[in-house]
């Protein structure tokens, strides 16, 4: 493996002393007695990766910025610049980036904050060349990051396949006076794995990423029959109609075959490939059989299922649940399943 390592040596020295991160605060940071958190995440991610991966081409970028520190794992590292300065910049971030992914590497992986996520997905945009963080900034609400860093070297050492994830931040100096509004900065490819986190998100916030990423992937040709709720309100204000609050809807190629549809309507409107997108019930966890009878047997043997939910919601339940008056089908629909819960996330869970 080709693996890309940069360190942004100033993340995260904000947090200790009061700052809530660094951005514009590095000399504040230095006069209150901040010392640097970034450099010995690496090192422990590094130690990791040499346990994990020993056979791993290292490729990075001058001191402070990952050379010294993958000499000192026991690597010999492919140096392929240098700071431009004194102290580090974004810009010396999305150069070493783009030199990595000019020297072909099937790894970045980086130690930061968001902004140092944001800095990096943009250096990235337009290639399929994934991207893992290490936190060591003092917010990390995207979900780009491993767990810890020596979850990050599972991560490498473990995954087969990416898969498009959210880079959020949020404004410090609104956050320093208490407000916090996280924004989608990028999306970016990032390894599948156990060890990663979730993108942290307002609730109303994370209704309208769910309802606008759904939106986004509509296919042409398809039927989507859209089951009640809150969730699901959202996602037909984002196709373009008022929807029935606590009925079905059928919609295909932004036409609405039906409004509060019976069994027998959606029937009659299915076409050669169905969706049918619920949200379950707080509190509860059913997708099927409570609120939403016309999603009966029938129907759901006919269409693919797509659940949608909110990550409080999802907190809330822990599983999900089906009662379809077919013990037969419940059993079939039994297992795991990916509930989208962002723009482009989503989370495993079990439909028991």
């Amino acid at each position: 493996m080709r693996l890309g390592f940069v360190i942004n040596p100033i993340a995260g020295m904000g947090g200790r002393v009061g700052l809530k991160g660094t951005d514009g605060k590095v000399a504040e940071a230095r006069a209150r007695g901040a010392e640097p958190r970034s450099p010995d995440r690496a090192r422990r991610a590094l130690g990791a990766i040499a346990d994990r991966v020993p056979d791993a081409t290292i490729l990075t970028w001058g001191a402070p910025m990952g050379a010294d520190l993958a000499r000192e794992a026991g690597f010999d590292p492919e140096v392929l610049g240098t700071p431009a300065g004194e102290e580090t910049t974004a810009a010396d971030t999305r150069a070493a980036v783009e030199g990595f992914v000019d020297a072909g590497v099937d790894l970045v992986c980086f130690v930061g904050g968001d902004g140092t996520a944001a800095d990096v997905a943009d250096a990235l945009d337009g290639t399929e060349t994934p991207m893992l963080g290490i936190p060591g900034g003092v917010k990390v609400y995207s979900s780009v990051f491993a767990v810890s860093p020596e979850d990050a070297a599972d991560v490498i050492a473990t995954f087969e396949r990416t898969e498009r994830r959210e880079v959020m931040d949020i404004d410090e100096d609104a956050y320093r006076e208490g407000a916090v509004n996280p924004e989608l900065r990028a999306v970016a490819w990032v390894p599948v794995g156990e060890n990663l986190q979730s993108s942290k998100q307002t609730g109303s916030g994370n209704v309208e990423a769910v309802a606008e990423g759904f939106a986004d992937g509509v296919e042409a040709g398809v039927t989507y029959v859209l089951g009640p709720g809150s969730t699901l309100g959202a996602i037909k204000d984002a196709l373009g109609f008022d929807g029935s609050p606590l009925g079905v809807d059928v919609w295909r190629d932004g036409e609405v075959l039906a409004w509060d549809a019976t069994e027998a309507e959606i029937l009659d409107t299915l076409g050669d490939r169905n969706v049918i997108v619920v949200s379950p019930i707080g509190g509860q966890g059913f997708i099927f059989g409570r609120g939403n009878p016309q999603l009966s047997p029938a129907v759901i043997r006919r269409c693919e299922v797509e659940v949608v939910a909110s990550r409080a919601k999802l907190d809330d339940i822990g599983t999900l649940r089906v009662d379809t008056d077919d013990p037969e089908l419940d059993a079939d629909l039994r297992g795991w399943t990916k509930v989208r819960v962002g723009r482009f996330e989503r989370r495993l869970l079990e439909i028991a």
